[in-house]
């Protein structure tokens, strides 16, 4: 009868183990490109162990996008489920003064764990603005021109009254917006530690360096900023494994964005540059997650993403698309990673802020030692977006009525479910710093119109009667967007256009 007992025991333990709910990390990189991990591009220069390590424990995702190939709106997407262009930003990014982005009852992944008694932290770059005093007592409720403000009319002694607070987070710490953005200071929960105490003028932009002058602490430098994320990230990990909770650390990091700034311990270790060192150094970021989550004990049963925003922006490529041909021309930051032989987005077209695949096709990895098998590859077509549904099937926690409108789980592709299909997302939109929309279905993309959409050249064309108006790619057979179907392919783009149509108007993404 003892070991009866015993046996319905263990059992009892090991069902209660399954059932538990995963802890989750997210890690979000800044303007990383799919071809920065050694794991996804093998002629990578840029040595990254401990992102390939997450893949070698983990599952690797090679068709996962950004809904845009810029910041805010991806951040914005990423927490709720929703894409960016039904905001009020239509284009373009908020800059750190810019008021709340995220509706006030929009719910995000935030709110959905900590509804079910997660602890929940965001440590590092949120972007999705926040609600700032200004000096004559009123509300920041204006969002930025053409240029990022210095903050000179903001009362940085007053509270900020919204932000990842009043979004689900029960704490926050890092910086309101990306590091070439004022203010430059810490933020903990809802204030300035410390507040601002002088001016900084602006940077020459310079290959690395490219700052905009304004509000700073004295104490506050570029180089200590990725360091300290890290240390606050293992920290808060350290504390809250201690816990019987379930607990959810969103880490949205400011590495590889500009300004380039590694810290010492990291500067001149690649031989390829200050970019590759803050690679190296965000790689490094993620190793001492993991470290943290395995010395806790946690690591089995702990959900781990990582991605990032949008592609890179430090790349190049060989011009061979007929537009590209007439009017593409690298930039310098391009020019001096092939110097270097590394391209920041391997084989792709286009760069951050592009609609082209480098603009927004990402490394996506994801660990998870209790329901992800190691060293597993999928190649579902997924988004960022999908990220609030997913969680809400790995957790078990239903989604509120009506949230998360755009978003489709993959939980099947991380489960290598043989029963389902991977996902059920049946197109992708993607959408370009300048408002550029493109729609992706099956192996064929579709762009509205001629152009980037973002930084690189040519930005827009207006074609000519008779010419190509937009763009379409077979990415199975063209997967570098070489060659413009529109006018051999006129039902297919009919059609896709109505489906492009169809999303924006109604906003029923869900619908086949």
């Amino acid at each position: 009868m003892k070991c009866l007992a015993l046996a319905c025991t263990l059992t009892a333990l090991a069902v209660t183990l399954c059932a538990a709910p995963p802890n989750v990390v997210i890690i979000l990189a800044d303007d990383m490109g799919w071809g920065d991990p050694h794991c996804y591009q093998a002629e990578s220069k840029i040595p990254t162990p401990q992102l390939d390590r997450l893949a070698a424990h983990g599952m690797r995702f090679t068709d996962a996008h950004t809904p845009s190939s810029v910041c805010t709106p991806t951040r914005y997407t990423l927490l709720t489920g929703r894409y960016c262009w039904r905001t009020r930003l239509e284009s373009g990014v908020l800059d750190g003064f810019s008021p709340p982005l995220i509706e006030n009852d929009r719910p995000t992944l935030a709110t959905l764990l900590g509804s079910a008694g997660y602890q929940t932290a965001c440590i590092g770059k949120w972007h999705l603005g926040m609600q700032w005093t200004r000096r004559d007592g009123s509300p920041e409720t204006a969002d930025r021109d053409d240029r990022f403000r210095s903050g000179e009319t903001i009362d940085f002694s007053q509270p900020l009254t919204a932000g990842p607070l009043t979004n689900g987070f029960q704490s926050y710490f890092g910086i309101s917006a990306s590091l070439d953005m004022p203010p430059y200071c810490w933020i903990e929960n809802d204030r300035c530690t410390p507040a601002p105490d002088t001016t900084v003028e602006t940077a020459q932009d310079t290959i690395f360096l490219n700052q905009t002058g304004g509000a700073a602490h004295s104490a506050f430098h570029l180089d200590a900023v990725l360091p300290t994320l890290k240390q606050r990230a293992i920290r808060w990990i350290t504390e809250a494994a201690r816990s019987d909770r379930p607990f959810f650390l969103y880490l949205p990091l400011n590495s590889p964005h500009l300004p380039v700034a590694p810290s010492a311990a990291f500067r001149g270790q690649s031989g390829l540059g200050d970019y590759a060192d803050f690679v190296m150094e965000t790689d490094d970021c993620v190793g001492g997650v993991l470290d943290a989550l395995e010395a806790a004990g946690v690591e089995e049963n702990t959900l781990v993403l990582f991605t990032s925003d949008n592609g890179g922006l430090w790349h190049a490529w060989e011009p061979q698309e007929i537009d590209d041909q007439r009017h593409y021309k690298p930039t310098p930051r391009g020019q001096y990673n092939l110097e270097h032989g590394h391209r920041s987005n391997a084989h792709l077209r286009g760069t951050k802020a592009d609609i082209w695949e480098g603009g927004h096709r990402v490394p996506f990895l994801v660990q998870w030692p209790a329901r992800v098998q190691g060293g597993s590859v999928s190649t579902a077509l997924i988004e960022l977006t999908d990220v609030m549904a997913t969680l809400a099937d790995a957790t078990g926690i239903p989604l509120p009525q009506g949230a998360a409108e755009d978003s489709f789980s993959f939980l099947p592709a991380l489960e290598q479910r043989t029963d389902l299909p991977p996902t059920q997302r049946p197109f992708a939109i993607h959408h370009s710093l300048r408002g550029l929309f493109s729609l992706r279905q099956a192996d064929w993309k579709y762009v509205e119109e001629r152009g980037s959409g973002g930084f690189s050249t040519p930005r827009s064309l207006n074609p000519s009667e008779g010419q190509p108006q937009g763009q379409l790619y077979h990415l199975s057979v063209d997967p570098q967007e070489t060659q413009n179907l529109w006018a051999e392919a006129p039902d297919r783009v009919q059609a896709m256009q109505h489906l492009l149509d169809r999303a924006r108007r109604t906003g029923l993404t869900k619908t086949p």
